[in-house]
């Protein structure tokens, strides 16, 4: 799927981003990732008195709730297993890496309680809960839930602590065609509890390993061949981590948290290529880029009872530092090179302080909350040529330094009750106050204050179906990053600095409707509508550049649709169908034409079908899928093109659920041949207004791809 970029392509473009317009891909990634990477119950522990038994369902219209039992078929050794097999459950992690921690976003709390650290995911977070260790999971609307920001479908994984328990995971990947293989994706984890004191710690690291490769042509105008080219690109990134978890059960009723990480990243790539022009001599053209970072997190959080209520108190400090090379040479026989490099340096930080007040009154929860988030980016890039005879002589680039400051407040207040048995609102009305500062050329100081909020109504007619609305005024973050200049060597364009942007707000609107189907599974349906003013995206700006700029207003609307069919009332016992569907449009006026068009790099649509089979009596499975999308292209002043792979990528997996206690998966992924396809139509001038200089057209091999994986407990 498009929008799935590696780690560090996204902390290098955008280190602080966020948006208005909820991204499409804010959920799990589906099973085949993209090719052209950048990848019995534990009793508690004696002594002091442990924290309390996990409370028994709420009696809330619309709740159902799963144990153990439901999923014992598929042997879960984690939390994240038992979501994944909730049926017509979609688990949605926020990726849209906002500043600060606002309401919540991810639709997974643990306990009645939001995971609040930043540096570990969801999935992850969710992974390094036993089995076992799961009392229940409860699926209800996040409208009836005392969370503010919580609507649609929600899942509260109910635990309770472990005296120890421990988590490994393996993963290797080989592929047919170009990539190195991959070895090192592991995880080993231990939760466990002493007293009063809950603990996690988790080593693992993460890996992607991508190529393509393979002939491809440039066209001139005409559509005649200008040059042939024959190339492959590889890219291999690991990130190991380290991350504690500690949780204190006071004996008052306080309960604290502490969590801290540490994590390294190292990214190589390289695409080297032989280009042959009509009539010309051939060309050797190598490009290497390199990316290193580290970061580090510390936060923690008190909850305690206060003045007949509730009051948490969360601090956080963050930060990352990356830097990023790229370098590209051309060589002709007889000739000296040519080519350049482009480097720089990023240095990204964060500091919040928050508090929540949360209290019952008149059969209604409420909750005021305050929150100051302070951040800072600082950046510094260099820019070099080739110079005849060897050496890179730097070259002015100062629309590449710079650094951001902001600090942000935000205050708010929400309000939870049932209207009825069957009818729940949820309503918060809140506002922010942001003021960023910028140094470096053309830098300045800007205020921005901003009114948000959001209401929400479940409403659960008749057993067995669910509804619910969301309304909400949402304000974006301006990512930092593109505040300052970027030079793209692969593509041979750069973006502009721009000091003028503005953050962009939204009204979202979702209507959600979930129906059980009884024997048959269940299914979902949401359909959503996003209007966005001062949309970034790439623009025109002053001078003859481009860069990333605000565009008045966007809107985008569609609806996904998920499923989980049972077919064993067809006969075809331990037989599961997994659907998953969105179709989206998109309208805005193009900055430089200003003919209507879709956002760019919007997938429009996206079908994801998965069969699983549990052989009955036996401890294996096996399964097989697609995945499908469509997607829009990208606009820049000259240029037109479409970077997707697909357009449907086949998966097959064989499983065995118990060797020597441990569960074994063999998949295969991409027999039908699915393609890197890049079509660039590059103008002599302004799009639009120019004619063709040239087209790039390429269909290149990404061929099958093998995994092999091992998880279990000790």
């Amino acid at each position: 799927m498009s929008c799935r970029t590696s780690p560090a392509a996204r902390r290098i473009v955008a280190l602080s981003l966020a948006s208005a317009a909820i991204p499409l891909c804010a959920q799990e990634p589906a099973a085949p990732p993209p090719a052209a990477a950048s990848a019995s119950p534990v009793q508690p522990a004696t002594g002091d008195a442990p924290p309390p038994a996990a409370p028994p369902p709420a009696n809330v219209e619309g709740r159902q709730s799963y144990t153990a039992a439901d999923f014992a078929r598929f042997a879960p050794k984690n939390a994240l297993d038992m979501l994944r097999n909730v049926p017509g459950f979609q688990i949605r992690a926020d990726q849209s890496g906002a500043r600060g921690l606002g309401q919540a976003t991810d639709n997974v709390i643990v306990n009645g309680q939001r995971l609040a650290s930043k540096s570990d995911d969801l999935f992850s977070q969710l992974a390094r809960i036993p089995a076992a260790s799961v009392v229940r999971i409860d699926i209800v609307d996040g409208a009836t839930l005392s969370i503010p920001g919580l609507s649609g479908q929600a899942a509260d994984v109910i635990t309770r602590p472990d005296t120890f328990s421990g988590q490994f995971a393996w993963r290797g990947e080989a592929r047919a065609h170009y990539a190195h293989p991959a070895y090192t994706d592991a995880e080993l984890s231990v939760k466990g509890t002493l007293g009063r004191l809950e603990y996690t710690v988790a080593l693992n690291n993460d890996v992607g390993r991508g190529a393509f490769g393979g002939p491809y042509r440039i066209l001139d105008g005409d559509g005649s061949l200008r040059e042939a080219r024959d190339g492959r690109l590889w890219s291999d990134y690991d990130s190991p981590k380290a991350s504690v978890q500690l949780k204190h059960n006071g004996a008052g009723g306080g309960v604290a948290n502490l969590n801290a990480s540490y994590q390294r990243a190292y990214e190589d790539s390289n695409e080297t290529e032989t280009r042959v022009p009509v009539g010309g001599a051939p060309r050797l053209r190598v490009r290497d880029g390199r990316f290193r970072s580290y970061e580090y997190e510390i936060g923690g959080d008190y909850q305690f009872p206060l003045l007949g209520g509730s009051l948490k108190l969360i601090a956080l400090n963050r930060f990352d530092e990356g830097r990023f090379s790229e370098q590209v040479v051309t060589t002709v026989s007889g000739t000296d090179a040519s080519g350049g490099r482009y480097a720089q340096m990023v240095q990204a930080g964060e500091v919040i302080g928050r508090a929540e007040f949360g209290w019952k009154s008149g059969g209604a929860d409420w909750q005021l909350a305050t929150e100051a988030a302070f951040n800072r980016l600082d950046k510094e890039a260099s820019l070099f040529d080739l110079a005849p005879g060897g050496g890179f002589i730097e070259v002015p680039f100062p629309a590449g330094d710079g650094g951001v400051r902001e600090k942000r407040y935000e205050a708010s207040v929400s309000y939870s009750r049932p209207l009825s048995a069957k009818l729940s609102l949820q309503a918060t009305l809140a506002g922010e106050r942001s003021t960023i500062s910028q140094t470096g050329p053309g830098g300045a100081v800007r205020t921005f204050l901003r009114p948000k909020g959001s209401v929400s109504i479940a409403w659960a007619p008749q057993k067995g179906l669910d509804i619910s609305l969301k309304v909400q005024r949402a304000v974006g973050q301006l990512n930092f990053g593109d505040f300052l200049g970027r030079v793209f060597l692969d593509a041979e364009n750069q973006n502009d600095s721009n000091f003028e942007l503005v953050p962009d707000q939204a009204w979202n609107i979702d209507l959600a409707a979930k129906k059980d189907l009884g024997a048959l599974g269940n299914t979902n349906l949401r359909l959503f509508y996003r209007g966005v003013t001062d949309f970034v995206d790439l623009v025109p700006l002053p001078g003859g550049g481009e860069g990333r700029g605000n565009i008045p207003s966007v809107e985008r609307y569609g609806f996904e649709w998920t499923s989980t069919f049972t077919l064993e009332p067809l006969g075809f016992k331990g037989g599961r169908l997994d659907t998953n569907v969105i179709l989206q449009k998109s309208s805005l006026k193009d900055p430089l034409t200003g003919n209507p068009r879709q956002l760019a790099n919007l997938t429009t649509s996206f079908v994801d079908v998965g069969l699983r089979h549990d052989v009955p009596g036996t401890d294996w499975a096996w399964g097989a899928g697609f995945e499908m999308s469509e997607r829009q292209p990208y606009y820049r002043l000259n240029e037109i093109g479409l970077d997707v792979e697909g357009p449907v990528f086949d998966a097959y997996f064989i499983e065995h659920k118990d060797v020597l206690g441990a569960i074994v998966r063999f998949d295969v992924i991409n027999l039908a041949n699915a393609r890197h396809v890049n079509y660039r139509t590059i103008y002599t001038g302004l799009r639009g207004s120019s004619p063709v200089a040239f087209i790039e057209d390429r269909d290149q091999l990404i061929g099958p791809i093998f995994r092999l994986s091992v998880r279990g407990n000790f």
